[in-house]
């Protein structure tokens, strides 16, 4: 697409460039980043100005600001374009701002403690569960989630349990009338099967993930609360189907639930019933 059809509609060139231009270029660096960041192995020029719809020239000029401030970086012998620390010190901002971070850390490392197994946190992010937090088990075979990095909410037990309670609407927006991604072949993939799969995390106040999301893996959670009773986020522990079967999965499914109960208290908020 030409320069010129990117331009609104009725209002002169030089109008966007006088009173918009710094706006435009502000925005659509931003969105540079966030491709960057969904893509740890980094992008080329190409790849990255196709995703932007910008020209490449536009693209590098923009990546060039972006990298003068450390924001991104340019891997020399590839030639691909990855976040810089900058980005990442501004991102781990965010989540110590973030109280619902900073309040479940202890939980989740007592969690490990008592369970042996890894401790997540994720908060939802559109139709995807954003992994926030971890504590690691000291297991040789364990779960590690890179921070940073997404499940669909309807493959993953954090998913599962943030899909539950979120508001019927909302969930019917996110099923209706979309293909889902099976990921392995236990994937819950179908909006019915889904459907009487939220009733029962409902029912039980914790969702299970038995292979759904990687095979030889399961996984308990279960959602924190605002005020409102609206899910902020929700913690899960995972573990080798070998340490993690059947019976200790629902085991395991009371004790994340109380847990995030203990963390919406201390967050004020309020446990739907």
């Amino acid at each position: 697409m030409s320069e010129a059809k990117r331009r609104t509609v009725g209002r002169p060139a030089s109008t966007a460039k006088t009173s918009g231009g710094h706006s435009q270029s502000l925005v659509r660096g931003l969105t540079l980043l966030e491709y960057l960041a969904a893509s740890p192995l980094g992008l080329a020029l190409s790849e990255v100005a196709e995703m932007a719809e910008l020209a490449p020239s536009t693209t590098h000029r923009l990546l060039q600001a972006l990298q003068s401030q450390g924001f991104v970086t340019q891997e020399n012998e590839q030639g691909l374009w990855r976040i810089d620390v900058k980005t990442f010190r501004i991102g781990n901002s965010f989540l110590e701002a973030r109280d619902v971070v900073a309040t479940s850390r202890p939980f989740l490392r007592r969690l490990t403690a008592e369970t042996g197994e890894t401790a997540n946190l994720g908060i939802r992010d559109g139709a995807t569960a954003v992994f926030l937090a971890q504590h690691e088990s000291p297991q040789m075979m364990r779960m590690i989630t890179r921070l940073g990095s997404r499940a669909p909410l309807h493959a993953s037990g954090v998913g599962k349990a943030l899909l539950a309670w979120m508001p019927a609407d909302e969930r019917a927006q996110l099923l209706d009338g979309r293909e889902l991604a099976r990921v392995t072949a236990n994937t819950l993939y179908q909006p019915d099967t889904l459907q009487v799969e939220t009733e029962q995390i409902r029912a039980q106040g914790f969702a299970c993930d038995r292979e759904e999301h990687a095979v030889g893996l399961h996984c308990v959670a279960a959602c924190m609360f605002d005020e409102h009773g609206t899910p902020l986020a929700a913690i899960s522990v995972s573990g080798p189907v070998a340490r993690i079967p059947e019976a200790r999965l629902l085991t395991l499914g009371a004790l994340v639930r109380q847990t995030a109960d203990e963390i919406t208290q201390q967050l004020g908020g309020q446990v739907p019933r």
